[in-house]
């Protein structure tokens, strides 16, 4: 190891030892003066020195000297000039880049030297036995040779500067710049092994940055610019793993992104959150999470509509088009409904992962398994008006697609959308940080969606069907493709059904016996036989005895009631009002008590900051102290070897050592070096001086006697090789003559076979010509009578579907006019009904009006009145009767005992008369029928309907009393009543 007094002279030394050719010494010389500890602080010439360092170990390709050279400067440079730090980086990866850059060049100039018309004219025998066995090319071999080390050693410069500059807060900018490059170097040479290496590198620095927060000169993420440079680095690395086709690492990457945004609780700018879920739908569909890619394309999509000013209606169109075609690529049923317990808790965790990436919730308070969902998007995309903004063909496949219902001719229904949306797509022309939009990629999803649509409609309306008109029914696959899909739809509970190949149907079910649907079936067909129950054997309406005693019983239970509820309602919303209060109590006093945490923890925060920042002062004092120390000792120490050999001690026994009075005692002794060095570097140049002129003196005469001697010999040299080769070059002459004369014989014997082989060619390629022109005019007809028997079979269709169309409009308007005549029959009848209502409530009214002026007239009368007339629709039995029975009293009115025994022991029994006992009031008088009398008369007014049981329209033929199958002399008047009148409450 060398000992420089300054570090210009090592530069100089270093010069002399690149000039005879020995780099590597001085390359160890320059790395001993870096890594020494005599220069441990900064100046200009070291700057120098790390230059012609750095160009040694790239020519040398000596990686680990670079790296050691490097850590040592960022030591010495760290608290003084960062800036000569970066300009000694940069330098170095400009001369790395600029390496591989020439040998990639180089090669490909060897590749393009090499690439002759004849490969063997000038080839070794050496090289032919090379290229046997290795088997190599001469690309693959030039860049083994050449370019691979040249990547090996850029590739290592990358990491080494990224080693150096990681969790630096001086160097932040350089460090994005440095990783910038290592991701366009993968990216412009395909190298996906190191950008996966490269990726992990930066995943550890900002592990490694959270891990160790006390590190010094440690960046502070939540400053804008620093989180800038972060937010870019990971960026950039998502575009190039995007388009190396790396979908692990890019989804890696977006998990980075989200975690440093968890990390400092700060959203991205809308411009980076419009790349990040553009990524994100590429990443999705090549995973086939076609969910999670619609989720995507909807957030694009309202980030492009709320931020991009100079969003045009076209590309929002075709934005909202790609959003919705990816939400209907979603299938339409779940396929975890079969998992097991293990696999649900893993799906579900998965959900509230990609839900937090692509919701961008920094705090998710969600289950992700409930948010996510095809049709909780669609019914987003409809009430955001997204469905709006979409293309007229996309609109229109989503009504089909969603709410129509035709199972027959969904197909030729989708089809031409399907070929519209196939041809739309391409460049946003105002979002050029968007992909290429190509609506073609999810023709496929649609298609199948398509089918399976119809398969469950289909499912609706028929029980079996044939196989031959299920694929008719079906354009885009084949029934092998059907089938698999409908296998999966079985798994999946969507569609019950089977293929029965032998009988060629497919036959269509029920999903289980605990459906909706027999459910509802059996709840309908269980009222249906209560009411049934309740037409065969009614309930019978007892008189109430409590009702005649309390006749206002009825109002009086129903008052009550209501003023139960409604105090019931009164407490109730007491309670509601006191609950209320209560939790806004607790609702306050859990704000005061989070309010008074909060400031307790802020000033705990201050305080700890305070602290923290004493610390770093103390520590950083303490440091600058030990470091000047350390470097007084080493000034101390060096001054003492260089006066080991004087007569006097430097320093005094007992005298304070400081950095001041070392220095001061260092430069001195230094300076007297210095002189007595130049000194002596004079005298032994003088003496050098005298001695190669000596020596110069006595070598010239013999430098011109040796050069005489060789003129002479090379003279005789040349004639000798000029006579031998004009002698070989006349045998060479005779020897082509006679070889000529030898061959010129075969001459005509070549013609004759030249012209042979031309002949029997060319009737070769006149056969072949004719064979082509026949096979062509046949495909010609045979594709011709494919197009004829394509154009009827669709004239065919067409019309099939015309008369199907014709006639099912035909049966519909014949429903139509039936039940418009039905209705118009059955309002005929209703009036006739009313009418006869209304005649029969007159005569009613008016038999009451007779009967009141009779009762009158009794009561009226002497102490022995005269019987009741007899009833006009009395049989004339009952006529003839004595009318001695004593007159009902009038409604209310008093009749003495006596005259009631009286009348009862005069009056002779007449059971045809007299109404049961248990029918009657005691008083006699009648009240209305009750409102529950299924066989009486229309009393209740023209809201009540006739009985359906009475043949008659006036209700002459209806049993009179409680027994419905009296004989014919019981009955009562036409007119009246067919039972007896209960008791009046």
């Amino acid at each position: 190891m060398a000992n420089f007094a300054k570090p210009e002279n090592a530069l100089k030394r270093a010069d002399e030892l690149i000039n005879v050719g020995q780099k590597q010494d001085a390359l160890q010389a320059l790395h001993d003066l870096i890594t020494s500890k005599r220069y441990r602080a900064w100046q200009k010439p070291l700057e120098k020195i790390m230059f012609k360092y750095l160009d040694l170990c790239v020519d040398l390709k000596r990686g680990r000297f670079a790296k050691d050279g490097l850590i040592q400067y960022r030591i010495v440079c760290q608290q003084v000039n960062v800036s000569s730090l970066e300009e000694v980086i940069k330098h170095f990866l400009h001369l790395s880049t600029e390496k591989a850059e020439q040998a990639r060049s180089q090669a490909d100039a060897l590749e393009e030297a090499l690439d002759v018309d004849d490969l063997e004219a000038d080839r070794k025998p050496e090289d032919l036995q090379l290229s046997i066995v290795s088997g190599e090319k001469g690309k693959d071999r030039s860049d083994r040779e050449l370019v691979t080390p040249w990547f090996k050693f850029l590739w290592e410069t990358y990491r080494t500067v990224l080693e150096i500059l990681r969790n630096n807060s001086k160097l932040e900018a350089l460090y994005a710049m440095t990783a910038h490059k290592a991701f366009q170097f993968c990216k412009q040479y395909k190298r996906t092994t190191e950008f996966r290496r490269l990726c992990e590198i930066i995943r550890n620095h900002l592990a490694n940055l959270n891990k160790y927060r006390d590190q010094r000169d440690r960046p502070d993420l939540s400053a804008p610019e620093s989180l800038q440079l972060y937010l870019d680095t990971r960026f950039d690395q998502l575009k190039v793993a995007t388009e190396l086709g790396l979908w692990q690492e890019a989804f890696r990457s977006v998990e980075d992104i989200y975690g440093l945004m968890c990390m400092v609780k700060k959203t991205p700018k809308s411009s980076l959150l419009m790349v990040y879920y553009s990524k994100l739908t590429e990443i999705f569909w090549i995973s086939s999470s076609h969910l999670y890619h619609a989720y995507a394309w909807f957030k694009l999509f309202s980030l492009q509509k709320n931020f991009n000013k100079n969003l045009s209606q076209k590309d929002l169109q075709l934005i909202a088009s790609s959003a919705v075609l990816a939400a209907l690529s979603v299938p339409p049923f779940d396929r975890a409904q079969s998992a097991s317990h293990m696999e649900l808790e893993n799906e579900k965790e998965r959900n509230l992962r990609m839900a937090n990436l692509i919701g961008f919730n920094l705090e998710p308070k969600f289950e992700g398994r409930d948010m996510l969902s095809r049709s909780a998007l669609l019914s987003e995309l409809v009430s955001r008006g997204v469905l709006s903004c979409a293309s007229q063909e996309v609109k229109d496949l989503f009504h089909v697609l969603e709410h129509e219902f035709h199972p027959l001719d969904i197909g030729s229904k989708i089809q031409p959308l399907l070929e519209k949306v196939s041809k739309s797509g391409g460049k946003l022309s105002s979002a050029p940080s968007l992909p290429e939009v190509q609506l073609s990629q999810y023709v496929p999803s649609l298609e199948k969606l398509a089918t399976l649509r119809l398969l469950q409609q289909v499912s609706k309306i028929y029980q079996t069907i044939r196989i031959e008109s299920l694929s008719q029914l079906v354009p885009f696959f084949e029934f092998s493709v059907v089938e698999k899909i409908s296998v999966d739809a079985v798994k999946n509970n969507f569609v019950a059904m089977k293929v029965d190949h032998m009988k060629g149907v497919v036959i269509f079910g029920n999903l289980g016996i605990e459906s909706d649907g027999l459910k509802d079936h059996l709840a309908v067909f269980a009222e249906s036989l209560n009411k049934v129950r309740a037409m065969l054997y009614p309930v019978p309406n007892k008189a109430s005895k409590l009702g005649g005693i309390v006749p206002n019983l009825a109002d009086t239970v129903e008052k009550e009631h209501k003023r139960l509820l409604a105090r019931k309602s009164i407490i109730e919303k007491r309670k509601e009002d006191q609950e209320r209060q209560q939790l806004e109590m607790e609702r306050e006093e859990e704000q005061k008590r989070l309010k008074l945490q909060k400031l307790t923890e802020e000033a705990e925060q201050k305080r700890l900051a305070a602290e923290l920042q004493e610390r770093r002062k103390q520590r950083i004092l303490r440091e600058i102290e030990e470091k000047e120390l350390e470097e007084a000792q080493a000034l101390l120490e060096d001054t003492e070897k260089r006066m080991k050999k004087g007569k006097k001690k430097t320093l005094l026994d007992g005298e304070k050592v400081t950095k001041q009075t070392v220095m001061q005692r260092a430069l001195t002794e230094q300076l007297k070096e210095r002189q007595e060095m130049e000194k002596k570097l004079q005298k032994l140049a003088k003496t050098m001086d005298y001695l190669e002129r000596a020596k110069r003196e006595e070598a010239a005469p013999l430098i011109e006697a040796a050069y005489q001697r060789r003129l002479v010999e090379e003279r005789e040299f040349y004639e000798r090789e000029q006579q031998r080769e004009v002698e070989l070059s006349r045998e060479r002459h005779e020897s082509d003559l006679k070889e000529k004369n030898r061959l010129s014989r075969m001459l005509e014997f070549k013609e004759i076979f030249q012209e042979e082989v031309i002949s029997r060619r060319q009737a070769e390629f006149d056969r072949i010509r004719t064979e082509r022109e026949e096979r062509i005019s046949q495909m010609i007809r045979a594709r011709k009578q494919e197009r004829d028997t394509k154009r009827k079979q669709l004239y065919y269709l067409t019309t099939e579907e015309e008369r199907i169309r014709k006639q099912q409009e035909e049966e519909e308007a014949r429903k139509r006019e039936e039940a418009e005549k039905r209705k118009k029959q059955e309002a005929e009848h209703k009036a006739k009904l009313d009418e006869i209502a209304e005649k029969q409530r007159q005569r009613e009214r008016e038999l009451e009006e007779k009967e009141k002026k009779r009762r009158e007239e009794l009561l009226k009368g002497t102490d022995a009145p005269p019987a009741r007339p007899a009833e006009p629709t009395a049989a004339p039995a009952a006529a003839a009767a004595p009318q001695s029975v004593a007159p009902a009293p009038g409604s209310g009115k008093y009749v003495p005992r006596f005259k009631r025994q009286t009348a009862e022991v005069s009056a002779p029994a007449a059971p045809t008369q007299t109404p049961p006992a248990a029918d009657s009031d005691r008083w006699g008088n009648r009240g209305p029928p009750p409102a529950d009398d299924h066989w009486g008369s229309n009393r209740g007014g023209p809201s009540q309907k006739p009985d359906r049981w009475v043949p008659g329209s006036r209700g002459s033929d209806r049993p009179s009393g409680g027994d419905a199958w009296r004989s014919g002399e019981e009955r009562r008047s036409p007119f009246g009543s067919s039972r007896p009148r209960p008791a009046q409450r």
